[in-house]
């Protein structure tokens, strides 16, 4: 057997390791969105307060929104609520909600107890809006401009810091 062969696994695991190593470095929390300087997706869904009612785009459109992915079966998302009810006092920027993959009776009873920071909620109990958006789990919050395109995605519970960055983003002091 010529000797080049044996070094074969060595030249693999250094490789491996490279591959290893370059994964290691890489921040987990930042999670690349397509949606990023895109329209936000078209969608057709009911209120979860009303679901008489349809919303759409347009029920968003000309101004810059702050959009909330929540469910009532998300620790982080109960964890987050406090933060949300704050902001919305704030009156700075519109916040609207999307109830993910949830029960309507269930939300709206959390809504009733903990408070509804929200201008409205669309209920996507299918989780086709989520779907379009590449939500990887509640809660995610994305800035949306005036012309609907997203700006800014936040995956996880709403920091400080996160909010600075989309009012900066916004325009808004």
């Amino acid at each position: 057997m010529p000797r080049a062969l044996l070094f074969i696994p060595l030249a693999l695991f250094v490789i491996l390791g490279g591959f290893l190593w370059k994964g290691l470095s890489l921040d987990p929390s930042a999670l690349p969105s397509a949606l990023i300087n895109q329209p936000f997706p078209s969608f057709k869904l009911t209120s979860l307060e009303n679901p008489e009612r349809t919303l759409t785009n347009a029920d968003f459109a000309g101004k810059p929104v702050v959009i909330n992915v929540w469910a009532t079966w998300c620790p982080s998302c109960r964890e987050e609520h406090p933060a949300l009810l704050a902001i919305a006092k704030q009156n700075k920027l519109a916040l609207i909600g999307i109830n993910y993959k949830d029960e309507r009776p269930a939300a709206q009873q959390w809504l009733s107890q903990l408070g509804n920071p929200y201008l409205f909620n669309i209920f996507d109990d299918q989780g086709t809006l989520g779907l379009d958006l590449g939500v990887y789990g509640a809660p995610e919050t994305y800035l949306v401009d005036a012309k609907g395109i997203v700006v800014y995605r936040h995956v996880g519970e709403i920091t400080e810091e996160a909010w600075k960055e989309m009012l900066h983003l916004a325009n808004v002091q």
